[in-house]
């Protein structure tokens, strides 16, 4: 298992899809596009909202501040659909409660997790408890009944893959940490309780919809920030403790 978690997630998700559906598809159906392209796919509960602009903006800025090359046009996506295995990064955001899943999508997502696709969900609701999360905690007891949520440690990799903060940021401050649900030596869910995409939502206008309180443009900053840590654990999720390039990043990254 250690040699295939440390495939690409695209290199991960052809090959158990692949396994699992035999001669039904073919290697060509999986990807992003181009092979050098990431992109987001948000999933589609009916009650879950929908936030491409906020995405879009975060992939800019994930390009503007790396190497990486981005689609910047977000898809939607179904967690009972096969066409989950062509999105190695989705979001789930929402401040309400949702439906249990289907069995479908249980087994389609704990598939999708383990063999390297990454999850992550975006609590947008502003208050500490709620109906959402209590949804999210409910669905992640389904899909890995051993592996609980629980809180990442201040030294977690996607604290440090790019910049080095200190804290999760969003529109808001509800909480200073983030959760997940590890699986050897990869986090593939993380929750952020602070409405990440609201701090990175924008108009028609290409202006910012919302001010992030309590700390305004810094705390945008900041978020903008924990969006591209995000993408690059997602991509790299071995990311060793003691990167001494770190600095060297930070300078090219312009904050």
């Amino acid at each position: 298992m250690k040699s295939v978690l440390n495939c690409s997630r695209r290199q991960l998700l052809t090959t158990v899809l692949t396994s699992i559906s035999g001669a039904m598809f073919s290697r060509s159906a999986f990807g992003l596009g181009s092979d050098s392209q990431f992109g987001i796919a948000e999933v589609d509960l009916k009650t879950t909202l929908s936030r491409h602009a906020a995405w879009q903006r975060g992939l800019f800025e994930v390009q503007s501040s790396t190497s990486i090359e981005v689609n910047e046009l977000p898809s939607t996506v179904r967690l009972d659909s096969v066409d989950l295995f062509k999105h190695p990064f989705t979001v789930l955001l929402g401040d309400v409660a949702f439906e249990p899943l289907s069995s479908v999508a249980i087994e389609n997502l704990r598939q999708y997790l383990t063999y390297g696709g990454f999850l992550l969900i975006d609590d947008t609701s502003g208050r500490k408890t709620s109906e959402f999360m209590a949804s999210v905690e409910r669905m992640c007891r389904r899909i890995f009944p051993n592996n609980g949520l629980s809180t990442l440690p201040t030294d977690h990799s996607v604290y440090r893959s790019f910049f080095l903060l200190e804290s999760p940021k969003g529109r808001f401050e509800v909480s200073n940490q983030l959760r997940g649900i590890q699986l050897n030596s990869i986090t593939p869910l993380i929750i952020c309780s602070n409405d990440l995409s609201g701090a990175l939502d924008v108009g028609d206008d290409g202006r910012y919809r919302n001010l992030p309180v309590p700390n305004g443009e810094f705390q945008r900053r900041e978020s903008i920030k924990l969006f591209i840590n995000l993408v690059l654990y997602a991509l790299t999720s071995n990311y060793k403790h003691d990167q001494v390039h770190v600095a060297e990043l930070l300078n090219r990254g312009g904050f």
